[in-house]
């Protein structure tokens, strides 16, 4: 049969080879094409395919990644990186003041995502200096997760995920929004430690949360974002209510020693869960909302005004 004259429809196996290789090379452009991200910091991060080996440097950006489809992609976190489950099988790298930096080399990351604040700046530069990519994580409000979320997916290639888990965090936190709006508000000191005494000022997520309550944090215009301030500051302050979230059962006695508080008299010292509401991560809306509902009963507890 003559070249020309064969079935309609059929092809040689030259052209499908020659289309098999265009498939292909197109595949492999598109999956390992260069992806980029602006940082907490407002550096954009630059990587020359999808990340595959990612190091966490920090509990909240563990449970980012997770959320973001990346944690497969982990190949080493800081201590206290306990959620999701799967978090505490992956190699720890140092908790998040004092990192293992021979290890984290030895791991050959294509991109480490830091805690900005947490972090040491010196080692963080050193790891810049070694070539390494770095994100700096540090979200200020709350819709800063779900960003963070979608660009660290981007970085991983998991967008599609990403984008779900965004959505899902914006919806959530929409809710809470229309539920507990025009709430009166009431006065709260936040103890993140007992002993030195500390809290958080405006700039930290909990107070976020506090605001979307209904809540005023009595300390939220110190200027550090985790102060230490005294008993006697609190007590001056006089708060409705004292929210624990340091887990020490010696913290309610503390405050029970000063009666005329507000938040004693109220029976409003209240424990609420730091690990939630304390990390930068979709959960802090599990918190928030059980931080919410507290403080609506708080309201309740208020005396009658002839």
């Amino acid at each position: 049969m003559k070249p020309d004259s064969r079935p309609a429809g059929r092809r040689s196996p030259l052209i499908f080879g020659a289309i098999w290789l265009a498939a292909l090379f197109h595949f492999c452009s598109t999956s390992h094409a260069a992806v980029s991200a602006v940082d907490d910091a407002g550096n954009t991060i630059e990587l020359v395919a999808p990340a595959r080996r990612i190091i966490s440097l920090a509990p909240h950006t563990t449970e980012l990644l997770f959320a973001a489809g990346a944690g497969k992609q982990l190949v080493g976190v800081s201590e206290y990186s306990d959620f999701p489950t799967e978090a505490r099988q992956i190699a720890s790298v140092g908790n998040s003041t004092q990192l293992d930096l021979e290890r984290i080399v030895r791991l050959k990351p294509d991109l480490v995502v830091a805690w900005q604040s947490g972090n040491s700046a010196r080692q963080l530069a050193r790891l810049k200096a070694l070539g390494i990519a770095v994100f700096a994580s540090e979200p200020r409000k709350l819709e800063d997760i779900a960003s963070s979320i979608e660009r660290l997916a981007a970085l991983s290639g998991s967008q599609q995920q990403g984008e779900q888990s965004a959505s899902a965090f914006r919806q959530q936190l929409q809710t809470l929004r229309n539920r507990y709006a025009g709430r009166a508000t009431v006065s709260v000191f936040y103890q993140i430690w007992p002993s030195p005494l500390m809290t958080l000022n405006q700039s930290h997520l909990v107070s976020q949360a506090l605001s979307l309550c209904g809540a005023g944090n009595i300390f939220a215009m110190l200027p550090q974002l985790v102060p230490t301030v005294s008993i006697e500051a609190v007590v001056k302050a006089n708060p409705e209510v004292i929210f624990i979230s340091d887990e020490k059962s010696t913290s309610r006695a503390m405050w029970q020693r000063f009666p005329t508080l507000t938040a004693v008299k109220q029976h409003n010292l209240l424990a609420i869960n730091g690990t939630l509401m304390n990390r930068a991560s979709p959960r802090i809306l599990i918190g928030a909302a059980d931080l919410c509902e507290q403080l609506e009963q708080a309201r309740q507890r208020r005396p009658i005004r002839p």
